[in-house]
């Protein structure tokens, strides 16, 4: 019977730096969607995380520290890190967690048509008269699901695509018109757990 063996060189400059590759990117993925989710108040899920992300770093610390005079080791310990941070906001961008506050500054001639379309949409609208350094103007102010803000912003423009807009993380809401988040999406199965555990 014949056993597969690892070479020594083998395991030490390919495999052992893979797996610092992955540990890093795992951790720094985590800790990114952490910080992200303490700014937004999403207390719960934070140390939740925090637990494991800082288990998967003390094991990549464990055998970095166990031979200083491998470079390769280092080198996969950055990449990960790069790689790391990339992929957690990739992944904070899908789970598009959260509400954002959209302040539109147009027309009065398309302001009702801008209206109109975020009532349609199932938003809160608050609208203003305003003035600005080139004469009267409406602003239009609501809160929308951060999933939502992409295509908003698209049929905004072709609305009036001199219309002036800015968008603001949402730290917390305690009341609202919202649109309901599809609940077969990730992103709508985050949103109403936690809307579930803000009500608590």
């Amino acid at each position: 019977m014949s056993f597969f063996i690892i070479s020594p060189d083998l395991y030490a400059w390919v495999i052992l730096p893979a797996l610092i590759f992955l540990a890093r990117v795992c951790d720094v993925s985590m800790e990114t969607i952490r910080v992200i989710y303490i700014s937004r108040g999403i207390k719960f899920l934070a140390p939740i995380i925090a637990f494991f992300e800082i288990i998967i770093w003390l094991l990549a610390m464990e055998v970095v520290l166990k031979d200083l005079s491998n470079v390769v080791y280092f080198m996969a310990y950055a990449f990960g890190f790069a790689a790391g941070t990339y992929i957690g906001l990739v992944i904070e961008e899908r789970l598009s967690i959260g509400t954002v506050i959209l302040r539109i500054v147009t027309t009065e001639e398309s302001m009702e048509e801008i209206v109109s379309f975020l009532e349609a949409e199932q938003a809160g609208v608050t609208s203003l008269e305003a003035r600005g350094s080139r004469g009267d103007v409406r602003m239009i102010i609501s809160l929308v699901n951060r999933t939502d803000v992409p295509r908003i912003t698209s049929h905004i423009e072709t609305i009036n695509s001199r219309a002036f807009f800015s968008i603001e993380d949402v730290r917390y809401v305690n009341q609202g018109i919202f649109r309901p988040k599809a609940q077969g999406t990730l992103a709508g199965f985050f949103s109403s757990f936690i809307h579930t555990q803000k009500r608590k």
